[in-house]
């Protein structure tokens, strides 16, 4: 039988020791020793503080409750377990050091000894909320030297400053010492750990070790025993509750909305229900939108801290039993689920309420009975235990729970029951029973059982394929439990178990997620509900148990070689053995899915790497080299994944620290709890552990790629002094920098001009994907900028710790450096000094074509389209009509024909907005607002409110009827049409201006107003704040600029493209290099996150080679509504032959080498051309001078 043995540790004087004194509650410690019945010694001071998870029980044996940590680090594992006994001459240490790192960041030890690394290699700490903690056992005697280190994210470490820490040991002992950074000199005082031991058996214990080397006790799904930070239980024999308050202190000051009700309603309402009632009225009284949004999450932080202790729970004189607190739990439940089966629910939403779940009491019928949890009465009454103890049971749970429950009842509960049961036979045997059983009970009420007591409880309401599903996951878990040592790859010992209840998990899942789609009936019976909460909490607790699973599986990994290993077996042609890691990470992703994060986007990549992991690895795939087929298109899905993960990240940092920090000041919460809330949110879940995964896989291939993680846009060589920003946007630079800029940018949309935002930057290093040919790579080519985008974290963690100094940016096709440098080394780059109100213009202003300006009022055919009437873009579209018809005799050197089509236009020309503006009588106000729009200053709102004004009045003007009926003439009433900009300011030689100006898909004459908006949108999109601060850098007018007008045939293509016909890295002029997406061209020209197809083809020798496979995670179709808007789907990649069919990529980068080269010879320059393939055909929309 399993024994827990729980220890109190005394202060030796009166005076709080030092751990009193920089802890701020009392708390348990358990270590796993290493014999045959698991043994668990407790920390804490004169009262036991139970905390963390329960154990499990089976038969008629109950468990106390234990603290543990479900977090992990990454690092050393493997770590040794202290034994049960202190060997002869041996000690036994528990260090902890008081200290908050940054995120991502972790703490060791070095010192002396072999035990310490011998000042070699670094002894990992273990992250917990009360600080970094190891255990180790050393020699008697010895005396050592050693100094606490901080590992940052890109592997450097911090030392502590000072002199070294010096430690004289004893002969023998178990001991803890707390530390506090940089206070080397600080008294090392060794408390004691082995006085006035008890024991207390547990029937079952299931548990295990995550990669901290700290226990962890299997789904745990209630935040009540999970690190509890509350006073610890104190017994009383007379009703004393009342006079047991500490004083708290709320702050209103600056609050209001949701989180003002919810401080005012907790200062209110100092027990349990009335907390719980607080809850339900938040959360169902909550508006759609915003409002729901902050409700569930302020409500989750709220419950959360109510939960572990931070929020107490006092009598107030009323007189409540727990069916109260379950009806309430009920009414929240059901809210809940019927904000989760709503099809308009966000994913932040469905992320938030599952953190709410596990903080609600249970409603089974036995709790919203008139008197529930009546066993603990009839025990209090007993008379075969001792007056004293009838008495503290009386007043500590029994009145304290018929009256006023709250989850200090389960800890003053599980002390009590440690108490009676630490010496056997103390007590009647038929009392400890009952006793246990209450236990039970309780925790059931609470929620607070363990994943196996969760799964046990619902197991009848399964079907026999449920059943079946159950009894297969219970058995591979009893399996893995049974193991004795820890999984080894490269031994095969122990791997095929732990994978095995890794997918017997998600089978599981899968079946009680799928009971869980169908919602809750209006008319669903109580019990139905109440059994509905069993199975979510069971659903949640399969995705803790998911996240130990994993960390094992990641361990094993690691010890195998992790990267290196993988990169190895891929250069040796053996993929087999990616296997178990894909299988793995495939779970994973499917663990976000079931639990409501993009669940589209999750069975995309899951259906991915599958279809590679059956494809596997061949020598060649068509001409191309098996290999880097296989590692480039295994990267794209890695690179979505990660995405995917990046995006769960971002929205709990975007969700819970703001929230946090507000709700945390207002109910006082302790700085360090608020401090850590998020970082534990995102360590204890399995998005955790998948990203761990992902990263490992994509380490080994960049490996096999030999990828530095750059990925080069723009070549060049800069210097300038590195400042990071968020995006590349007028006014993101501070006003004090001067000189030469190299930015560092989190976020584009692909819209943006880097010289807008200043014209000192000189190069930019953004750390997403970014298509090269998208509107930002053109115009940061167009603008000389080196551009280049990064995607390996240990490289970004290298560059960001040069912020603020002067940089070396060299990027060329053979690699990319990002070195410290000096202003000599610099001294060859053009300044251009700018401020915040000022842009400064080029000394060569940018050439401009002059129009005509007058219109008819009529619309001009796309054949007779010239510069003067209808601007370049329009006129380039003429002559590809014209092109258009010769294309099918062309053919390149292989005979493949350079044919393509060209979808049927008009344009309506320069003018007609002039002539729609007369008509309105707007041509005076009009002139004023583009005279002030001239000198108009960015700070202060003045530039944006001219440009607001501006847009609202064109947007306003009624397209002139003859227009309207010209191009009714032209096209079928109902035919699909797109309206594209064509301004005398765009596709000119050293102007693209690509993007720039907006075009608006699938509308139709058949709708003349929605058709004349759309136009006035078109017109409009002149004057937005980025298209005026375009033309101030140019060096243009705002009086110069116009806008015609191209309307278009909308088609429906399978695939778009950009391509350039002298290759944008290397300036190749033997190639042409092809970035291809799938569906409408808006994903690449708009710099959508992901990466498209990359192909690059020879012009004369017809070779085609694979650059890249695409990632977007979705793409753009014309929808069946004609209103201006497209629909986004979720694609698939294993179901696009651009991805798997050799042949068809090879096909396809010929036919667009041969297009490329006719435009380029037609057009007598290189050219930059956007179109895409319908069915076996290609259409060209648009052809512009690349910039070079």
């Amino acid at each position: 039988m399993d024994t827990l043995r729980v220890l109190n540790c005394y202060s030796a004087t009166k005076n709080p020791s030092s751990l009193e004194t920089h802890l701020s509650r009392e708390e348990f410690r358990f270590f796993r020793h290493n014999n045959r019945q698991r043994t668990f010694r407790l920390l804490g001071f004169s009262k036991p503080v139970f905390t963390g998870h329960n154990l499990g029980f089976q038969h008629q044996s109950f468990p106390i409750v234990c603290a543990v940590s479900t977090q992990t680090r990454e690092g050393e594992t493997g770590e040794k377990e202290m034994k049960s006994k202190t060997s002869r001459g041996m000690v036994r240490l528990n260090l902890r050091l008081d200290h908050q790192v940054k995120f991502g960041e972790h703490v060791g030890v070095l010192g002396s000894t072999k035990e310490f690394g011998s000042w070699k290699k670094k002894k990992q700490l273990n992250w917990t909320e009360t600080g970094w903690v190891c255990n180790m056992e050393c020699k008697g005697g010895e005396t050592i030297e050693f100094k606490f280190v901080v590992e940052q994210t890109d592997k450097s470490m911090i030392w502590e400053g000072g002199d070294n820490r010096v430690l004289k040991l004893p002969q023998s002992g178990s001991y803890e010492i707390v530390f506090h950074w940089n206070m080397t000199n600080e008294p090392l005082n060794l408390l004691p750990l082995d006085s006035n031991e008890y024991e207390v058996e547990v029937e079952s214990v299931d548990e295990k070790k995550d990669d901290n080397g700290s226990l962890v006790v299997e789904g745990a799904t209630s935040p009540f025993v999970d690190k509890w930070q509350g006073k610890e239980a104190s017994f009383m024999q007379s009703n004393e509750h009342g006079n047991r308050e500490r004083e708290r202190h709320w702050d209103t000051s600056g609050l209001e909305g949701v989180v003002l009700k919810l401080v005012e309603g907790d200062k209110s309402g100092r027990n349990w229900w009335r907390k719980l009632e607080l809850i339900r009225e938040l959360v169902v009284e909550s508006k759609d939108g915003a409002e729901r949004l902050d409700a569930l999450i302020y409500s989750a932080i709220y419950l959360k801290w109510i939960n572990t202790g931070q929020i107490p729970c006092f009598e107030d004189g009323g007189h409540h039993r727990p069916n109260r607190h379950a009806e309430i739990s009920r009414l929240i439940f059901r809210e809940l689920e019927r904000i989760s089966s709503r099809k308009d629910t966000s994913p932040q939403e469905l992320l938030v309420i599952r953190k709410i779940h596990p903080c609600l009491p249970s409603f089974k019928a036995e709790f919203t009975a008139s008197v529930p949890l009546t066993r603990i009465r009839d025990i209090a009454h007993r008379n075969d235990i001792p007056h004293n103890l009838k008495q503290e049971i009386k007043h500590t749970i029994q009145n304290k729970l018929h009256r006023c429950a709250g989850p200090e009842d389960l800890i003053a509960t599980a002390a009590m029951l440690e108490r009676i049961t630490k010496k056997p036979g103390e007590y009647n045997e038929a009392f400890v029973e009952q006793f246990k059983i209450f236990h039970h009970e309780l925790k059931d009420f609470f929620n607070a059982g363990s994943l196996t007591e969760q799964l046990d409880s619902i197991k009848e309401s399964f079907d026999e394929k449920g059943k079946s599903r159950l009894s297969s996951f219970l058995d591979c878990k009893k399996a893995l439990d049974n193991f004795q040592g820890t999984p080894d790859i490269l031994k095969g010992n122990g791997i095929e178990i732990l994978i095995n209840t890794i997918h017997s998990l998600n089978g599981l899942r899968e079946i009680i997620t799928k009971g869980l789609e169908s919602g809750i009936r209006n008319d669903a019976p109580d019990t139905a509900i109440a059994i509905r909460q069993k199975w979510r909490l069971a659903e949640i607790g399969l995705e803790d148990y998911a996240f130990v699973l994993m960390s094992r599986y990641l361990n094993a990994l690691e010890a195998a070689g992790g990267a290196q290993y993988l990169a190895e077996k891929v250069n040796s042609k053996n993929v087999n053995s990616w296997n178990d890691p894909i299988g793995a990470l495939v779970v994973g992703i499917r663990q976000l899915g079931l639990s409501g994060w993009k669940l589209e986007e999750c069975k995309a990549i899951e259906n991915e790497l599958l279809a590679w992991q059956e494809k596997g690895l061949s020598e060649k795939e068509g001409s191309e080299d098996g290999k880097t087929i296989w590692a480039l298109r295994i990267k794209a899905t890695l690179d979505r994944s990660k995405r995917l993960i990046d995006e769960y990240s971002e929205a709990l940092l975007q969700i819970f620290p703001p929230k946090v920090e507000l709700l945390g000041k207002a109910l006082g919460i302790p700085e360090n709890s608020v401090r850590t809330f998020t970082e534990a949110e995102i360590r204890a879940g399995i998005i955790f552990q998948v990203s761990k995964l992902c990263t490992t896989l994509l380490k080994a291939v960049r490996t096999t790629l030999g990828s530095q993680g750059f990925d080069v846009l723009v070549p060049g060589l800069a210097h300038g002094t590195l400042i990071q920003v968020e995006k590349i946007i007028p006014g993101a630079l501070p006003s004090s920098v001067e000189g030469p800029v190299i930015l560092v940018v989190n976020k584009a949309d692909g819209d943006e001009e880097v010289t807008a935002a200043g014209n000192n930057i000189v190069g930019v290093i953004l750390l997403q994907e970014l298509p090269h040919l998208s509107h930002l790579g053109v115009r940061a080519r167009q603008e000389k900028v080196a551009f280049v985008t990064c995607e390996d974290d240990d490289k970004i963690a290298t560059i960001k710790k040069l912020e603020g100094k002067y940089v070396r940016l060299d990027a060329s096709p053979s690699g990319v450096n990002v070195l410290p440098s000096s202003l000599e080394d610099g001294n060859s780059n053009l300044v251009v000094k700018t401020s915040s109100d000022e842009t400064t213009a080029d000394s060569v202003p940018k050439p401009i074509y002059s129009s005509q300006g007058v219109s008819t009022g009529d619309i001009i055919a796309l054949a007779d389209a010239d510069v003067q009437t209808s601007g370049a873009k329009a006129a380039a579209c003429g002559t590809l009509a014209s092109l258009a018809a010769v294309s099918a005799k062309v053919y390149s050197d292989q005979g493949v024909p350079a044919s393509f089509n060209v979808p049927n236009g008009a344009v309506i020309p320069f003018g007609t907005m002039e002539l729609a503006i007369e008509a309105n009588k707007s041509t005076e106000v009009f002139v004023f607002l583009l005279e002030q729009l001239e000198t108009a200053k960015m700070d202060g709102g003045e530039l944006d409110k001219l440009c607001t004004e501006l847009q609202n009045l064109i947007s306003s003007l009624q397209l002139p009827t003859q227009i309207l009926e010209s191009l009714g003439k032209l096209f079928e009433k109902d035919a699909r049409l797109i309206v594209r900009s064509s301004a005398n300011v765009e596709d000119l030689a050293g102007m693209s201006a690509a993007g720039l100006y907006d075009s608006i898909p699938n509308v139709t004459l058949s709708n003349p107003v929605n058709f004349g908006k759309a136009v006035c949108r078109v017109w409009a999109s002149l004057y937005t704040r980025r298209a005026v601060l375009s033309r101030r850098v140019a060096g243009v007018p705002q009086k110069a600029a116009t806008m015609a007008v191209l309307v278009q045939e909308m088609l429906s293509p399978d695939l778009s493209f950009v391509l350039h016909t002298v290759s944008p890295t290397d300036n190749d002029t033997n190639l042409v290099e092809a970035e291809i997406a799938p569906g409408l061209g808006e994903t690449l020209a708009a710099g959508t996150r992901g990466t498209p197809w990359r192909l690059c083809s020879g012009k004369f020798d017809g070779v085609v080679r694979t650059l890249a496979f695409a990632n977007f995670s979705e793409e753009m179709v014309v929808g069946g509504m004609v209103d201006g808007e497209v629909v986004h789907l979720t694609v698939d990649y294993s179901k696009k032959p651009l991805t798997v069919n050799p042949v068809f990529r090879q096909q396809l980068g010929q036919k667009l080498g041969a297009v490329g080269l006719f435009l380029e010879r037609k057009f007598g320059c290189a050219q930059d051309v956007e179109g895409c393939v319908v069915g076996k055909d290609v259409f060209i929309v648009q052809t512009r001078p690349q910039p070079l």
